[in-house]
């Protein structure tokens, strides 16, 4: 007679306790590093070295602090706007291109819309546009979901690359943004100083950027701890199907939640352009990649928005490290990229394992079944 054939089921662990997520949280992450040291192997380096450069690059002096920051600051914003995307179980792979839309608002305030006015006007309606136009961008994929079923990783991921292309549009000869007499380089006119951000002096941190963004991380925590729309989030989030029972409006609980989750992301490519490069510039001279480096930031942060304050600044200090063992050990550009994408896959690993486990079940014979 054949055996039985084992049967495979995943089912859902008990809620973790604080200790096993924080447990699992730094498990994860020595993994990861353990991986990438066999990636620096094959390159013949060391590293021990190499994870050296990257934290005293990053945090062994103030200038590696305000870099640490300055670049920390776009992360923070779009990790806000993601965690509270993907609390209420919307896949917004998006940031990226909100981001750049948010970028092209400012930057047409300041060049087109009101160039000469005071920064007391001047800059918080770039503020107010970078979140208008972001948010609208956002607002696309949700209307898809809401009303077509579309998948929503899919839309939003597909959107960057059209956000990318317009911002290549306006901005390459013979683009309508192309600065006069410029046309050999892909980028604006230089804004009017009214529309530069200040900075903390000595350093290169755009401090009103990074104001908002911790007052969004806060305001977002709260939002969604402490309110009903935050409540209706959860548990969009966490049942779909008891949130349709007790009558949660699903339209507008998404399109609330991206509205804000690419509008804070659009924020962030506002304190690019009028914090860091005083123009608009080709796409990856906006954003280099934050829009998908604050995704890994937002798991890391257990989509918390007070976490995420941390987890960017982690991140941050990884980007401004990877320019330091780019140049002290030749290291190429995809290195840091592949850092990342290995941080993330034990991310979402540990999350997986911590809230699910593997059951094999043997069949007895008579029909009954045991564990």
């Amino acid at each position: 007679m054949r055996a039985p054939i084992p049967q495979v089921k995943v089912e859902k662990r008990a809620e973790p306790s604080k200790g096993v997520t924080l447990a699992v949280l730094v498990a994860s992450l020595a993994l990861a590093l353990f991986v990438v040291a066999f990636v620096f192997w094959g390159y013949g380096v060391n590293p021990l070295d190499v994870y050296s450069a990257i934290f005293i690059g990053s945090f062994g002096s103030l200038f590696g602090w305000s870099w640490t920051i300055t670049k920390a600051i776009p992360l923070l914003l779009c990790g806000v706007g993601l965690a509270v995307a993907f609390k209420a179980l919307f896949w917004n792979i998006g940031a990226e291109g909100q981001l750049l839309m948010g970028a092209v608002g400012a930057s047409g305030v300041a060049l087109y819309l009101i160039p000469d006015a005071p920064p007391i006007l001047l800059i918080p309606t770039m503020f107010a546009m970078g979140f208008l136009c972001g948010g609208a961008w956002g607002l696309i994929p949700a209307i898809l979901k809401a009303k077509l079923k579309a998948n929503e990783v899919i839309t939003t991921l597909m959107m960057n690359y059209i956000a990318g292309y317009f911002v290549n549009y306006l901005v390459i000869w013979p683009g309508p943004w192309n600065g006069p007499g410029e046309y050999s380089f892909p980028y604006s006119s230089l804004f009017t100083s009214s529309a530069w951000l200040p900075y903390i002096p000595g350093t290169s941190i755009h401090y009103p950027t990074l104001v908002l963004g911790l007052a969004l991380a806060i305001f977002m925590y709260v939002l969604v701890r402490r309110t009903k729309l935050g409540y209706e989030i959860r548990v969009i989030g966490e049942n779909p199907e008891a949130a349709r029972y007790a009558g949660m409006s699903y339209f507008k609980t998404v399109m609330l939640v991206m509205l804000m989750s690419g509008g804070i992301a659009g924020l962030a490519g506002v304190g690019e352009v009028a914090g860091i490069h005083h123009r608009l510039r080709i796409a990856m001279g906006v954003s280099p990649g934050y829009g998908y480096t604050a995704i890994i930031v937002a798991w890391l942060g257990r989509l918390n928005p007070l976490g995420v304050i941390l987890s960017s600044l982690l991140f941050g200090g990884l980007l401004v490290g990877g320019d330091k063992i780019q140049v002290t050990f030749g290291l190429p550009v995809a290195t840091i990229s592949i850092f990342n994408g290995i941080i993330l896959f034990f991310m979402l690993g540990g999350e997986l394992l911590m809230h699910y486990k593997v059951v094999w079940r043997r069949p007895q014979r008579g029909g009954e079944r045991r564990e």
